[in-house]
């Protein structure tokens, strides 16, 4: 191995580095991919994959309920935390199976141990051995966050230990206040823990459209999550039953498990990236140019180690963008521009370009339409859920520059309103669209007036 010579090797196996090894292979390249974990990554292996199998889970609750409503006799349903756990784990294990399948048919050499940077050209492994090569590529993605800074936050543990928790925790404290700990509230509130959440801010999902935090808000509440607003915790300590946490407004809480979902940063810690030339930012995420390059000319980097937009297809496009370019002639560059998002919380937000917010800044004039109704589902069900659409508008030129969705199947629907956003829609052309009815999905065509206009 000490001798071996590649043209790329990349460091970090998840989902934006697999996909720039195996297209680089595919153009030709001689390509090496080093995982010191498990291959696929922080979605695959404890991230999105996993995360919203427990959401889906979580959901089971509702539909129990809602069966009664449309003519079903359920006998009271019993939720059992193990069982979840090792089908879990028993599908990212097959995923985990099918991205090595994919490395090896491709002609990528897995190399499953750390790897450091030594030189721009020379890559080390935990073993000892060196690699050289023409081109690095960092894709070790990100690592959480143990924060607040408190006294006793180390008995707190993070989003990467929660889905293989022992026992199911009949109290939980999630600290933080984002779309970790709003999904992961949500779940083990939903399955039956007592669930609270303390944060800095008024509301969570700082950066979000202020009309979806504030309903987001109220259905959690709603659903039992406790929230202590601007109200962080202050210390944690060992109590015989538990862990005491000790709120910023003099509360105090005993629970068995708090979970640290403040935030995630970079992974580059110990890479060698500074002194072989790459340059970090404040938080240690590689600092790159539109076409992924570091201030090392042969070092680049994709996906959340960049910390651009920490979204996994984002990785995905980046990692295939870069492999063209070198590898495949290809002169492309990825846009940024009209990206979606989903946060599956219960119910469901997905989004798309400006808030609200924002697009009054940004435009002189801005059209708000939206709409507030009750999905079919609850009809007959009796629950009181409600489905939020919004769209913003452009007043000089019509077009669609941010569309907000809160309910069911809020991101499956938005994916396909960001098609139409990346194309430069117009209202008209949403107004000119027949509907599908019945639908939630057909409100999004059929708003004709707007609720407000801004003026600036």
């Amino acid at each position: 191995m000490s001798q071996r010579e590649f043209d790329l090797i990349v460091i970090g196996a998840g989902s934006g580095g697999v996909r720039a090894a195996r297209v680089a292979a595919n153009h030709g390249a001689r390509v090496a991919i080093a995982e010191e974990f498990r291959v696929g990554g922080t979605c695959v292996i404890r991230g999105c994959v996993p995360k919203k199998l427990y959401v889906l889970a979580s959901r089971f609750r509702d539909a129990f309920d809602d069966a009664a409503g449309f003519g079903w006799s359920v006998e009271a349903p019993r939720f059992d935390w193990p069982r979840l756990v090792a089908a879990k784990e028993k599908e990212i294990t097959r995923l985990e199976g099918i991205y090595a399948q994919n490395l090896e048919r491709a002609g990528v050499e897995l190399i499953r141990q750390r790897a450091v940077v030594e030189d721009g050209e020379t890559v080390r492994f935990a073993n000892g051995e060196m690699a050289r090569t023409k081109t690095i590529l960092i894709a070790t993605g990100g690592a959480p966050v143990m924060a607040p800074r408190i006294p006793g936050i180390e008995l707190a543990i993070s989003s990467n230990e929660i889905f293989d928790l022992p026992t199911f925790p009949k109290r939980l404290l999630v600290i933080g206040a984002g779309y970790i700990a709003v999904e992961f509230a949500g779940v083990f509130g939903r399955l039956g823990s007592e669930t609270h959440m303390a944060f800095r801010p008024e509301l969570p999902l700082r950066g979000f459209d202020l009309d979806l935090r504030k309903r987001l808000a109220a259905a959690m509440t709603e659903d039992g999550v406790t929230f202590h607003a601007a109200a962080p915790p202050i210390a944690l300590e060992k109590t015989c039953r538990g862990v005491l946490a000790r709120l910023g407004n003099g509360a105090e809480l005993e629970v068995d498990v708090v979970l640290a979902a403040t935030g995630r940063r970079p992974a580059t810690a110990g890479l060698g990236l500074e002194q072989a030339g790459a340059r970090l930012s404040g938080d240690g995420a590689v600092i790159v140019d539109a076409r992924a390059r570091s201030s090392a000319p042969s070092i680049y980097a994709v996906g959340d180690v960049t910390d651009r937009i920490n979204l996994t297809p984002v990785a995905i496009r980046e990692g295939q963008a870069f492999a063209d370019r070198l590898f495949g002639g290809r002169d492309v560059e990825v846009d940024y521009d009209s990206v979606p998002s989903a946060v599956f919380s219960t119910p469901e937000i997905g989004t798309v370009g400006l808030t609200e917010e924002e697009a009054t800044r940004r435009f002189a004039e801005v059209a708000v339409f939206e709409t507030a109704f009750r999905p079919m589902l609850a009809t007959l069900s009796g629950r009181g859920a409600r489905v939020y659409m919004k769209l913003l508008v452009d007043g000089a030129s019509d077009r669609v520059v941010g569309a907000h969705i809160f309910g069911p199947e809020a991101g499956e629907m938005v994916q396909l309103v960001a098609i139409a956003l990346r194309m430069r829609a117009t209202k008209a052309d949403f107004d000119a669209t027949m509907a599908l009815h019945p639908t939630m999905a057909e409100e999004l065509v059929t708003m004709r007036a707007p609720a407000r206009i801004f003026r600036g």
